[in-house]
């Protein structure tokens, strides 16, 4: 399997680097940590938002570090949690004295290795670390990997509202308030057409024919909730929404994401899409805003999914915010 790798081993460390190199007046790399934080961090009376995981989901986490956003990311090794020690390194950079709110994917390494750091983080005199298990994955109850639903693409309208509310100057109560709120409304599913290779080994993780394809797979690939023959793109795009739909069951305005899982191609992903917005005017709802494209990958895996959350007027005006992190965009 071909990659664009030096020595895999450096992979996540030499992804760091790049980052940061592509954004460095917003971006800089805490000293000998894998963590990316705000080039102005700390900022002095603001709340801040941070979050962090394993590598291979990318732009997630250190995508979103910007203002209007996250103040700061921590990267594990390919699907893999940041050490606690990370994590607290991370939140005393980002600590301006208002708070730090930590966005959680619900995992179990994360939910521990975050909740080991919030503890290192308040000895070492953080006065407030707030946190919210992010659990929008409709597909499972429990997986390898959790307990309760999996934290996947929805994170990312958490990080958005929150980050928008903390650069007013909200309180941390309010702050985590927003966050919560997001969470309880908003619902993903995904599918994957093919495996992901991981750096390590350099083969798929998972067996998949090419006929077959695996319905609500997870972000680290795994297992979903069928594994079926190959369908139109109609068909999954159908099987996805309605999931999520009956899960979230939205009543009027809808923010959407078709979010690609690496190795997908934009095309095929508005494919999606097309028949996305179709059923949400089937079921009555109005689109208020849609984001298509790489936002919470699995490597190179094939596969997308689709996100919906349910609106009211404070979570528009926070989705629409400006932000100058560099994988999301307000329209």
């Amino acid at each position: 399997m071909k990659k664009l790798l030096n020595d895999p081993s450096d992979v996540v460390d030499e992804m760091v680097d790049g980052i940061v190199a592509a954004y460095p007046n917003r971006t800089r790399r805490l000293d000998d940590t894998k963590v990316v934080v705000r080039d102005d961090a700390p900022v002095d009376g603001k709340v801040s938002v941070v979050s962090g995981g394993g590598s291979g989901h990318e732009p997630t986490h250190a995508g979103f570090v910007g203002e209007g956003m996250l103040d700061g990311a921590a990267a594990g090794e390919v699907f893999t949690s940041p050490t606690g020690d990370e994590l607290s390194e991370m939140i005393q950079a980002c600590d301006g004295g208002a708070g730090v709110l930590c966005v959680v994917k619900n995992y179990e390494g994360d939910v521990m290795n975050f909740d080991t750091a919030a503890e290192m983080a308040e000895i070492e005199g953080v006065d407030m670390v707030e946190q919210v298990v992010v659990n929008d994955d409709v597909a499972v109850e429990d997986s390898t990997y959790t307990s309760g639903r999996r934290g996947v693409q929805g994170t990312i309208f958490v990080h958005k509202c929150a980050g928008a509310l903390a650069e007013r100057g909200a309180a941390i109560e309010e702050v985590t308030r927003v966050a919560e709120k997001v969470v309880d409304n908003v619902g993903s599913m995904g599918m994957a057409l093919t495996s992901c290779v991981t750096p390590d080994k350099g083969e798929p993780t998972f067996d998949i024919d090419d006929d077959e394809i695996e319905i609500g797979i997870g972000i680290h690939g795994e297992p979903g909730v069928e594994r079926t023959e190959i369908m139109e793109a109609d068909t999954i795009a159908e099987r996805l929404t309605t999931e999520v739909l009956d899960d979230v069951q939205p009543s009027g305005e809808v923010a959407v994401m078709v979010n690609g899982m690496g190795g997908t191609p934009l095309s095929e992903l508005f494919v999606v899409n097309r028949r996305v917005q179709e059923l949400l005017e089937d079921e009555g709802l109005e689109m208020w805003n849609t984001w298509v494209g790489d936002y919470m990958t699995s490597l190179d895996m094939e596969g997308c999914s689709v996100t919906v959350l349910d609106l009211d007027d404070e979570l528009k005006d926070l989705l629409s915010a400006p932000t100058d992190a560099p994988g999301f965009k307000t329209k």
